[in-house]
């Protein structure tokens, strides 16, 4: 008696490059999870206080873990409980879908927060490149939310190919969201540099990081797009999107940890202290002392100081969020220079 028609696909089907495929890119995934850890260790370390930006970075941080999860649901489905059952293969379990819905939501997530930085570094100026992202970001999602309900209407691996329009699509609008993203930044940084050497050289940097970031999600949705068109078949593709979630935290995690990463060696080896306060105290010289207050993050707060040199009886009581400059007295408000000078410190007290 012959084999059924499922019977025979199901044992036709090439391990290596399916499940075997799923299971390199959960491995991977395995590693940028542990990475995402030490970097949110590391900004819970360096950031005092309960601000908006560690709760957002608590959040990611549950969705980071939940979507590992969920794919160590799928491959232990697949490979331990139903090893030597090829008849179950071909059929989708419930967390393949799940993870689809905790992908979507860390990278919607990840677009909102990079919008609302965009929105502090416009702060003064125009706000039609702010508004004009925003609108992308939530159209973005909506394209987003077809992918989840398609994935949802299918029950096996095979009907991808109908709803392969869908998954082009949604990495194809992530990407483009990616890059404008990472350009605008860029563009509203640049122009914010004021003409001191210590803020636009640090408003350089910060340009550089935001253009890696993007630049990096951008090109794990590419190669997703090119795996997918050239092999819809197989799960290599599959294997690499399960990595695009984490490098979305990891991207935007090493953005927040940003001005920790671009201190000095000499500042990072002094033993921090705090003073009656609650403020940290960097004990370097002063010129190179940093003070990290508990609102550290907060937008409204901390301008990059440029005054004149207090008395030495003041020094100590001064809570600069960067290390001090002596250059010239800070723009007044009626200075032409007062909304760049305004935008460009709060442009980077963001990261």
């Amino acid at each position: 008696m012959s084999a059924s028609p499922d019977l025979q696909l199901d044992l036709n089907i090439d391990l290596n490059n399916t499940y075997g495929a799923l299971f390199i890119g959960f491995t991977i995934a395995s590693v940028l999870f542990g990475l995402t850890n030490v970097q949110t260790f590391l900004y819970f370390q360096t950031h005092r206080g309960i601000t908006f930006y560690k709760i957002a970075i608590c959040y990611l941080w549950i969705l980071d873990a939940m979507h590992l999860a969920f794919i160590a649901h799928m491959i232990y489905h697949y490979l331990v409980n139903n090893y030597a059952n090829p008849l179950v293969l071909p059929y989708i379990v419930w967390s393949f879908q799940a993870h689809i819905v905790v992908d979507v939501l860390i990278i919607y997530a990840v677009h909102l927060l990079y919008v609302q930085r965009l929105w502090i570094l416009s702060r003064g100026r125009s706000k039609i490149l702010p508004s004009i992202m925003t609108f992308i970001v939530v159209v973005g999602s909506s394209v987003a939310i077809s992918l989840i309900w398609a994935v949802y209407q299918i029950h096996v691996f095979l009907d991808f190919i109908i709803i392969e329009w869908s998954a082009f699509l949604s990495l194809s609008v992530t990407c483009f969201v990616d890059m404008s993203i990472a350009g605008s930044m860029c563009y509203l940084l640049y122009t914010a540099r004021t003409g001191f050497v210590k803020t636009d050289t640090l408003i350089s940097k910060l340009i550089s990081y935001s253009l890696n970031s993007g630049v990096l999600t951008s090109l794990c949705s590419l190669c997703v797009i090119m795996i997918y068109a050239i092999m819809p078949k197989n799960f290599v593709f599959l294997g690499v999107d399960f990595l695009a979630a984490k490098l979305y935290v990891n991207a935007y995690l090493a953005l927040s940890n940003a001005r920790y990463y671009l201190s000095t060696n000499e500042n990072r080896n002094f033993p921090r202290q705090a003073d009656d306060h609650g403020v940290q105290i960097n004990p370097a010289p002063y010129s190179e002392r940093t003070l990290v207050s508990n609102d550290e993050m907060s937008m409204e707060a901390g301008l990059i100081s440029t005054i004149q040199p207090p008395p030495e009886t003041l020094k100590p009581l001064i809570p600069n969020r960067l290390p001090v400059q002596y250059h010239s007295p800070t723009p007044s408000r009626g200075d032409s220079r007062w909304w760049t000078f305004r935008s460009a410190s709060a442009g980077a007290e963001s990261f």
